[in-house]
């Protein structure tokens, strides 16, 4: 089996998450980044996982799904990418820029790892 990986950057996506108070009352940008193993067969699109699939997957738990914690959200974004077609495995790294901002800090991020 060939594998390739795709790495998919910035995916914008806006959902209620959070641990403090009022964080889950309000839609708050959140960014995701993908590193998808993908198996690879023919040179066409049906050969792979089409990327628009994985990122529009991503945006749809971001959304439709609540978390306290940056982890957990993580973790569904890359369960729910390792399930798609030709995946192999799925790291989903999920930066919120708020809780950098109201920290002081240049980024706050968690990454999951899921195998297929």
């Amino acid at each position: 089996m060939t594998t390739s990986r795709l790495f998919l950057t910035g995916i914008r996506a806006s959902g209620h998450h959070g641990a403090n108070r009022g964080e889950q009352d309000q839609p708050q940008e959140l960014v995701v980044d993908l590193d998808v193993e993908v198996q690879v067969g023919a040179d066409h699109l049906s050969g792979t996982s089409d990327y628009r699939t994985l990122i529009r997957v991503a945006r749809e738990v971001v959304a439709a799904e609540s978390f306290v914690l940056l982890e957990s959200l993580a973790e569904a974004v890359a369960a729910a990418v390792a399930h798609q077609a030709r995946v192999v495995r799925a790291t989903a790294i999920v930066h919120k820029p708020s809780a950098a901002a109201s920290n002081d800090v240049q980024g706050v991020a968690a990454a999951a790892t899921v195998e297929s």
